[in-house]
């Protein structure tokens, strides 16, 4: 039986895009794979809203998360966390042997902007990161506000994560000053998983310059020099059949209409709220809360993985808590190509698991 996934990614992928991905094979030197490459490139950058480069790697949005804090950090990173994969960032920073500190704020709260500017103010660090949206709390933080912050210091290079909202929700790159944004293939663009997607920004490309030891993989400035020299190749074989996916997929993205695919995120959003505030409780911050998906608190103690087991049953699936957030929440997720009927038979199959 074929699920539908209410989490936080895998999602389902609609057949017309999965077929895209049986496309016959293409050379990743041949001129063809450089006119799929900056085609998908030029849809991004609408996506985005953003004239910043465009690069594409095979691997998760960790891959690239690692590659951002390790090419472009020259002094110090401040890698500012709300949740487990801020946490993770830092992580990243330590065992690639760059210097970092970690700001933590508690689960379900968002950074408040004015401890970014306390931090910055010390003139201690040369780059920031921060997520826009963290997956096992269903924070989004207040990225506006944080990015005027950041736009008072001049050398800071602002890395943002946007693994688990961006196409999903609107993020405007540019206006927002950030030099790498980073997405995934798997969650709100809604594509099987295996790719990663970063902004480069000439901030970011004029620092990972200074870095002496980017490493090898994820050298974002080797990535862009590849890309620039080869008319968009890169140094590594790329995943042709997710590639043919992407540009397709992008084509219904921007067919449906930006403002539409965020006003369709937002109102699954609410909908998923106004049915937790019912029977359980919101987890997150209801100032900051995420249009792609909602983390809900177990007030009720059901066993969510014997509730998981049923809706399996049904040919659904939602996410527990992550972390030490297991069993005392649960994650519905609520991105890609989703509809509100989609959520609402979820729901209802919920209720009568649940009986309420």
């Amino acid at each position: 039986m074929t699920k539908k996934l209410f989490i936080p990614g895998p999602i389902d992928v609609r057949t017309d895009v999965l077929e895209q991905m049986t496309k016959p094979m293409i050379g990743h030197r041949s001129k063809d794979a450089s006119l799929l490459q900056e085609s998908i490139s030029k849809k991004l950058q609408q996506v985005f809203y953003t004239k910043s480069e465009i690069l594409l790697s095979t691997s998760s949005g960790s891959g690239l998360m690692e590659g951002a804090i390790r090419s472009c950090t020259s002094k110090k990173a401040a890698v500012f966390s709300c949740g487990a994969f801020g946490d993770r960032w830092h992580k990243m920073a330590v065992t690639n042997n760059v210097k970092s500190d970690l700001y933590k704020v508690e689960l379900g709260r968002a950074i408040d902007p004015q401890m970014v500017d306390k931090v910055l103010s010390t003139g201690d660090y040369d780059l920031i990161a921060v997520q826009h949206n963290e997956t096992s709390t269903g924070i989004t933080n207040p990225i506006d506000e944080i990015a005027d912050i950041v736009k008072k210091y001049k050398d800071i290079v602002f890395c943002v994560d946007a693994v688990s909202s961006a196409g999903g929700s609107k993020i405007e790159v540019d206006k927002l000053g950030i030099d790498i944004l980073i997405t995934s293939s798997h969650k709100a663009l809604g594509l099987p998983p295996g790719m990663a997607i970063c902004t480069f920004s000439q901030k970011a490309i004029d620092r990972a310059d200074q870095v002496e030891f980017r490493g090898t993989y994820f050298d974002l400035l080797a990535m862009y020099k590849y890309l620039k020299k080869k008319n968009y190749q890169y140094p590594s074989t790329p995943s042709i059949p997710l590639m043919y996916a992407m540009n397709y997929q992008l084509d219904n993205i921007l067919k449906e209409g930006l403002d539409n695919r965020f006003k369709r995120h937002e109102d699954m959003a609410q909908l998923v709220r106004t049915w937790a505030h019912k029977h359980f409780k919101l987890f997150t911050d209801e100032n900051h809360l995420s249009n792609t998906l909602t983390v809900i608190e177990n007030t009720q103690n059901i066993n969510i993985s014997q509730l998981n087991s049923k809706l399996m049953e049904q040919g659904m699936q939602i996410a527990n808590g992550y972390g030490d957030l297991k069993e005392k929440t649960f994650r519905i997720s609520h991105m890609g190509d989703y509809q509100i009927e989609d959520i609402q038979y979820l729901l209802k199959t919920i209720d009568q698991i649940l009986e309420f």
